[in-house]
């Protein structure tokens, strides 16, 4: 089995439910008492997080390169960002450590190929919906699939309720029918699934909250960290 070089912190709270992801299906697969080879680092996204709206996206990059060169010191055989956003330093990280990594973008561009769809929403950070160097180029350019995105209040509300609730943990009732009528008006747009783009958005809006497939980066990423470590 190979050991993972886990990113994580970025928000704890779904660090948490991919370490369970991780771990549940290592065993499911190998039976017994079996569980994930893993090695995290967690950042405290306090700080990540004002580096990010303060426009110092590249200083942030750096801390990431550096944690993946020291993961991949440590023994590592391969990296995985636990958060779509900080996918900004997917290329520095990979050179700087010199060890693969898993990108979020990959099982979900696959999937979305796979079940047959063609024009995704994505639900995510403002960073996540707006840059190209996060999940909207790397889908374009491998997948050939382009993303719509919320505009105005909707873009606004999504990127807020992640940063003032789920990040701290606080799923309420009322974001997720906002997000419940966001996804409406996307699906009136004519998408035909939505990408869950932030990987604590699985845990506020559920299947019955679209009339349409949800994609789940978290657990699709999960799920393809397992696959490359027994592979």
């Amino acid at each position: 089995m190979k050991m993972i070089g886990m990113l994580g912190g970025m928000s704890w709270e779904s660090s948490a439910v991919y370490y369970r992801i991780l771990n549940r299906e290592v065993q499911t697969r190998l039976g017994g008492v079996h569980s994930a080879k893993t090695l995290m680092y967690s950042f405290d996204f306090g700080e990540m997080s004002v580096l990010q709206h303060s426009g110092k996206m590249a200083e942030a990059n750096d801390l990431m390169a550096t944690v993946a060169v020291n993961l991949a010191k440590s023994g590592a055989d391969f990296l995985m960002i636990c958060c779509n956003t900080m996918h900004t330093a997917s290329a520095l990280m990979e050179q700087a450590a010199r060890i693969p990594l898993l990108h979020i973008a990959d099982p979900l561009g696959a999937a979305i190929v796979q079940g047959g769809f063609s024009r995704p929403a994505l639900l995510g950070s403002k960073f996540t919906m707006e840059q190209d160097d996060i999940l909207r180029g790397r889908l374009k350019t491998r997948y050939g699939i382009d993303v719509v995105v919320p505009e105005g209040a909707d873009a606004a509300e999504v990127s807020r309720v992640i940063y003032e609730e789920l990040v701290r943990g606080k799923f309420l009732d009322s974001s997720r029918k906002a997000y419940r009528d966001i996804i409406a008006r996307l699906v009136a747009r004519r998408a035909d699934c939505v990408i869950l783009g932030c990987t604590e958005l699985p845990m506020l809006v559920m299947a019955e909250d679209s009339a349409v497939p949800l994609f789940d980066t978290t657990t699709l990423h999960a799920m393809a960290a397992v696959d490359m470590a027994l592979s």
